[in-house]
């Protein structure tokens, strides 16, 4: 079996100080998101933090300090989805619930294709937030 090199670039590193991480989750995924926040405290403690309004509110519960965009569903997806735009944001980590109907889909699947296009690493569950996290701490050092 061949082994799969990835390849990370600097382009998102560039700046100096912290990372800038997006936290997002639906409804279904906020107690998902919470104990990855709480688990990962020791990393995630060291980045500046931006959040939707209520996945925000209950990541500053755990201890964090949080800049808190709108709700998702009132255009909080679509506030990160602009900062994605101006490269303000190094990581998104969105909890998303597929087995829910969400009337802001249309902001989070843009949400999702701005960090396609700007090459911004997108999480969507916490596995792929763990290993997202990882590389994300290699790429810094």
């Amino acid at each position: 079996m061949s082994e799969i090199k990835i390849t990370v670039t600097k382009e998102n590193f560039e700046k100096d100080g912290p990372l800038t991480i997006a936290l997002i989750s639906h409804d279904g995924k906020k107690p998902e998101m919470v104990a990855f926040a709480i688990n990962h405290k020791e990393v995630l403690k060291k980045a500046r933090i931006i959040a939707t309004g209520t996945t925000g509110g209950y990541i500053e519960n755990a201890g964090y300090d949080v800049v808190k965009c709108l709700s998702g569903p009132l255009g909080g997806d679509a506030q990160i989805a602009a900062l994605i735009a101006q490269k303000e944001v190094d990581a998104v980590f969105f909890f998303r619930d597929p087995l829910d109907k969400h009337p802001h889909e249309p902001d989070v699947q843009m949400l999702m294709r701005l960090c396609d296009v700007h090459n911004i690493p997108l999480a969507t569950n916490p596995a792929g937030a763990k290993l997202l996290l990882a590389g994300l701490l290699a790429a810094k050092k």
